[in-house]
């Protein structure tokens, strides 16, 4: 086969970077490897509505029809095991040798393990995959007592899903307060409330300090001196970004892969993109960051495919985040701590929105919780604020009565 643009990793970065370069007219070959089985899927559903069965159906990206339509040829179930740089190839794991003109790493991040003594690696479940979904819900049952361990928005996520399942809900989390790398501590109260009158129990501050099997039962000694069943144990503490092939190639590793904020490593032929590469951000006085997200991955797969064609295009958007917890919906867009002054706007007892300010006024980040999508349209608001570099007036941020739209004529 003629060398062209091949992508490793079928996730959003990959599969948007390979329908990018055909609509910019690319008409060489696109190779788009997926170690996978599965056509390219949606992810953030695993945890949610795939995961209870409210949606049976994975929830495509691109799909087969798209694929064969733009002449990308998809390739599921193939493992790449080493790029040789010098002459751009790369070996799979049943052999084969495929040549590269550019090549794009969009190879994602895997779910961290933890460790718990005398219980088993295997028996803790993860989620990361569809199969790792399914695993959790064929197990699935009214009155099934699950610890899940980690307090971020997957295993937050997770425990909302298994609880409107019935199931008995004990989340561990090792920090003083839930989500608190990602949300301010005012956000994060009010998810933790609505959990714990979802009837989920929450454990701050803790951890399994001994395990014991009575009669069949698995029973956890927490540190803060209580005992609880585990019929299921999930651990849901992060993800770690995969770039063992890239490291192996010899590219810089810094917390992913590292690339400049066009996507672009050390070696001109290479570009990575999504969960697993880290970047300089032109919004945050070019700090590297690496960043899992959704829209991001779609957002730097783009730009990366657009630089592969030599197009010197630059990722400089603020970032957006979400999750769905019961009723509740969250969104984050840009960086709440990367500002020095918070500013809230109270709605209600379970709506807010939190402002988060540089010292020179502009705003850093938003993020804000409401029932359903209500506060979507204000995070949107936020979002283009933050990309225009505004400095919007904190009385205006604060007053629950003042529409956040006229700030965008403010400048």
């Amino acid at each position: 086969m003629k060398s062209g643009m091949v992508i490793v990793g079928a996730g959003e970065a990959g599969v948007r970077a390979a329908v990018t370069l055909r609509q910019q007219g690319w008409d060489g070959p696109v190779t788009l490897l997926g170690e996978e089985p599965h056509t390219p899927y949606e992810r953030p559903p695993l945890s949610k509505d795939y995961l209870t069965g409210a949606d049976r159906k994975l929830t495509s990206i691109g799909g087969t029809n798209q694929f064969e339509a733009l002449e990308i040829n998809f390739r599921p179930s193939v493992t790449v095991e080493a790029i040789r740089r010098e002459d751009r190839t790369l070996i799979t794991r049943d052999g084969e040798t495929l040549q590269y003109e550019k090549l794009l790493l969009a190879t994602g991040a895997s779910a961290r393990r933890v460790r718990i003594p005398k219980v088993p690696d295997p028996s803790i479940l993860l989620l990361r995959s569809v199969n790792d979904s399914d695993r959790i819900r064929e197990r699935m049952r009214e009155g099934l007592n699950v610890v899940m361990v980690g307090g971020g928005f997957i295993g937050l996520e997770v425990a909302a899903s298994l609880r409107s399942h019935g199931a008995i809900v004990h989340v561990l989390e090792l920090q003083d307060e839930l989500m608190k790398r990602a949300v301010p501590a005012s956000i994060a109260q009010i998810i933790r409330q609505e959990h714990q009158n979802q009837g989920v129990h929450i454990h701050l501050s803790t951890r399994v300090s001994d395990v014991n099997t009575r009669h069949d039962r698995r029973m956890l000694t927490l540190s803060n001196g209580q005992t609880i069943q585990a019929d299921m144990i999930i651990a849901g503490v992060g993800a770690a970004p995969s770039t063992g092939l890239a490291e192996s190639a010899g590219l810089r590793i810094e917390n992913g892969i590292a690339v400049d904020a066009g996507m672009a490593t050390e070696d001109p032929h290479i570009f990575a993109a999504g969960d697993c590469c880290s970047f300089p951000h032109p919004l945050y006085d070019n700090n590297r960051m690496r960043l899992e997200s959704w829209r991001c991955a779609q957002e730097q797969g783009e730009v990366a495919a657009l630089n592969m064609l030599g197009k010197g295009e630059t990722y400089m958007k603020a970032p957006w985040f979400w999750s769905n917890q019961f009723d509740l919906g969250l969104q984050i867009a840009g960086l709440p701590d990367q500002g020095s002054e918070e500013v809230v706007r109270q709605i209600d007892d379970r709506s807010l929105l939190h402002f988060s300010l540089r010292a020179d006024g502009t705003l850093a980040g938003a993020a804000g919780v409401a029932p359903g999508n209500a506060i979507a349209r204000d995070i949107k608001i936020c979002e283009r604020l933050i990309n225009g570099g505004s400095k919007p007036d904190p009385a205006v941020l604060s007053d629950p009565g003042a529409p956040l739209k006229p700030l965008l004529q403010a400048g």
